[in-house]
């Protein structure tokens, strides 16, 4: 008589978000999710390309293009657009990727109004744009001398070398001392363009009247050009080293490489394998429970392969603040679990734990509108199927203890990753610990 096997996917919650698409009028893209009695409206204005328009010697522009928006439009004053947006509840923040926005549903016309005006027609006034650029420069002379910031950025340039993804993202203390409105208002009409925005709009809104709403509110935004895409060169993965030399009691150690997009087809697995590895809440993942639990080396420790994908690679990293002392027996537990995982199959308690835990909690996190927009964005840029989010869930459950080891095999690499420390270190021993670490 033959057995019936169990259905991993059995049990897996349905997570459905509805979706309209419009191209408007002004060649931007219209993602409208309608969610009946939603109490918010958020939308999500994102603008393709970001950080990697930075002009040479103006790094951070892209940034404060975001950032400033907000300061002042040719229809209303910095003053004049937040006394109609907080009365109704509402609030809109930029970076370099555009601007988000939420409000009371009822105005949600109201925030599709101001954030148009401070998509096309932001004036960045001189004395706004001088107090945030203060503000900014502030922040980077103190991350000049931070070690837990300078140590992620050196990890960063020595995966992606002169790559953009390998600087910080709104600029050096010499770039944004650079830059004035001029620079600004000059990167905004080449790059803030109708072709390359995606708008994504959630709550309790007829999707039609959205589009025509934005048709009207739009019409003055320039179509410009579509970014046309190329494929990224990035450094050989090998083993690279770099210090940040600075005197603290704590050294923050990263190891890893060049990690994965978004579109990888082990995306599902890679993430389980993340939640055993050195993810997980709690004490449920390997890393934390070993270096930090049992070993007592430190008490902020992760590593993760999933978190930074997107269109362009993300990062492998294992990161850990630890002691001087110490950082040799860390970066060698960083190694023997990431062979661990590769070399042996994963318990079954801690694969059901991962995953009970990922199916549970994922869906959680579309209960916000924000994140509904956002998640919006993300399948239009990487073209996901309409029922992404139903098919990653039962991704999820039919994860096998054989699929875990295998993508760690596949995308794990220790003995060609680079290692980069920030605190009172000399490069030497930090080389003689990795080689040490890869050796054992």
């Amino acid at each position: 008589m033959s057995q019936t096997l169990p259905n991993p996917t059995k049990h897996v919650p349905k997570l459905v978000l509805p979706i309209e698409r419009f191209e408007l009028s002004c060649g931007a893209i219209l993602l409208v999710s309608p969610r009946p009695s939603a109490p918010v409206c958020a939308v999500y204005a994102h603008i393709r390309g970001g950080p990697a328009f930075d002009e040479k010697g103006f790094e951070g522009s892209a940034y404060l293009v975001g950032a400033l928006a907000d300061q002042g439009t040719q229809k209303r004053t910095e003053d004049e657009i937040a006394n109609v947006l907080e009365p109704a509840g509402g609030e809109i923040a930029g970076d370099a990727g555009g601007l988000a926005g939420t409000i009371v549903n009822e105005e949600w016309e109201l925030l599709l109004e101001l954030m148009c005006e401070q998509l096309v027609t932001p004036t960045y006034p001189r004395i706004h744009f001088d107090r945030q650029k203060r503000r900014l420069l502030d922040r980077l002379r103190v991350e000049k001398d931070d070690p837990r910031t300078q140590g992620g950025l050196l990890f960063r340039k020595l995966v992606y070398g002169d790559h953009w993804l390998g600087r910080a993202a709104y600029g050096t203390i010499e770039s944004v001392g650079e830059i004035g409105p001029a620079q600004l208002r000059a990167h905004h009409a080449k790059n803030w363009v109708a072709k390359r925005a995606v708008i994504a709009v959630c709550g309790d809104v007829d999707p039609k009247k959205v589009a025509r709403t934005l048709d009207k509110l739009l019409a003055r935004f320039e179509p410009g050009t579509a970014i046309v895409t190329s494929v990224p060169k990035f450094p050989q993965r090998e083993t690279r080293v770099g210090v940040f030399a600075a005197e603290r009691q704590q050294v923050h150690v990263h190891l890893g490489h060049l990690g994965i997009t978004r579109n990888e087809p082990d995306y599902a697995a890679l993430v389980v394998m993340d939640h055993v590895l050195g993810t997980g809440p709690g004490f449920t993942n390997r890393i934390a429970r070993k270096l930090r639990d049992e070993q007592g080396l430190a008490y902020t420790v992760s590593a993760n392969i999933h978190g930074s994908a997107g269109i362009l690679p993300g990062l492998f990293s294992a990161y850990i603040g630890t002691s001087p002392e110490h950082v040799a027996q860390a970066l060698r537990g960083f190694v023997q679990e990431i062979r661990l995982i590769q070399r042996e199959l994963v318990a079954t308690d801690e694969l059901d734990t991962a995953k009970d835990y990922l199916i549970g909690s994922f869906p959680l996190g579309f209960e916000r509108a924000s994140r509904r927009a956002s998640y919006m964005t993300s399948v239009e840029l990487h073209r996901f199927p309409a029922d992404n989010l139903e098919r990653l869930l039962a991704q999820f459950a039919a994860v096998t203890r054989e699929d875990v080891r295998r993508v760690a095999q596949k995308h794990l690499h220790p003995e060609a990753s680079c290692a980069a420390a920030s605190g009172p270190l000399k490069k030497r021993d930090l080389e003689r610990a990795l080689a040490k670490a890869v050796a054992t």
